[in-house]
């Protein structure tokens, strides 16, 4: 939480230093958003699972940041943003029914349906991320029909995506040096590395569309689009090595279905 909420956020305000000479002001905006968003949910799973980390841990890590990032989020925007974004009654109440009422509605629905979504959990995941592909369809029209791609030069989006890797191997050394600083054991430093390295596009399309102008959100959301693609990468490599390491077969895991509970991950574990 304290990488999520805190370190990445201050990295962030220490890239206030590359504009304009190697960020514009728009992309700059875009990383500072980035950096104050929520954690994901299924690939801090995933990979703390296929690492043979400590998958209880990370499903509660990553169900908090995200309700957290409810509220922190927005107010970090207001904070940091305030002059290309900004929170006020309506967005906080737009924020609320889409990102926080459908999980409490999935959380109080739970005990009916559990086990018809536990039968069913194969056509579910198609509709889960059905839709995680529609909201980054969506924001890259958004951008296309803005015209971003004819707004960034080559150079601009090299920076860009440069800056996106520096900002995932920082933290993802932070996390490890202090994790092992602190003698956590191997499997919550595991679970410390990759829930406290990722950002969540699924929370922070929509969060976008809310907190900024139309016509800006394209460049904005940009720095997390990339990101996203990086994080994927570096921690799906990162996971095998953690994997190999501990002797587990790599790809012993695979994304977390929708509907899964810590005990059904507790239990695929200990069969694998």
């Amino acid at each position: 939480m304290a990488s999520t909420f805190v370190l990445f956020p201050v990295l962030g305000l220490a890239a206030r230093v590359l504009v304009p000479s190697v960020l514009t002001p728009q992309l700059y905006a875009g990383v500072l958003f980035l950096c104050v968003l929520p954690s994901t949910v299924q690939s801090s799973i995933a990979f703390t699972s296929i690492a043979g980390g400590n998958v209880a841990a990370a499903i509660c890590s990553a169900s908090l940041s995200n309700l957290a990032g409810v509220v922190i989020s927005p107010l970090l925007v207001g904070t940091f943003l305030a002059a290309s974004g900004g929170i006020n009654a309506s967005s906080i109440q737009d924020i609320a029914l889409q990102l926080l009422a459908p999980f409490l509605l999935g959380q109080v629905a739970r005990r009916w349906i559990a086990d018809w979504v536990q039968r069913h959990h194969k056509v579910l995941s198609l509709v889960d991320r059905g839709s995680i592909l529609l909201v980054v369809y969506t924001a890259f029209s958004a951008g296309v029909a803005a015209g971003i791609w004819a707004r960034l030069s080559g150079w601009q989006l090299f920076a860009l995506l440069l800056v996106d890797v520096v900002l995932l191997a920082v933290v993802l050394t932070v996390t490890s040096l202090s994790a092992r600083a602190l003698k956590f054991s191997r499997p919550d430093q595991i679970t410390i590395v990759f829930c406290g390295s990722k950002k969540s596009l699924a929370t922070g399309l929509p969060m976008a569309n809310i907190l900024f102008a139309a016509h800006g959100v394209g460049l904005v959301v940009l720095p997390l689009m990339l990101f996203h693609q990086i994080q994927l990468m570096a921690c799906a490599w990162l996971a095998r090595r953690y994997a190999a390491k501990a002797g587990r077969p790599a790809g012993a895991a695979s994304e977390p279905e929708v509907g899964t509970d810590a005990d059904t991950y507790q239990r695929a574990d200990r069969e694998r």
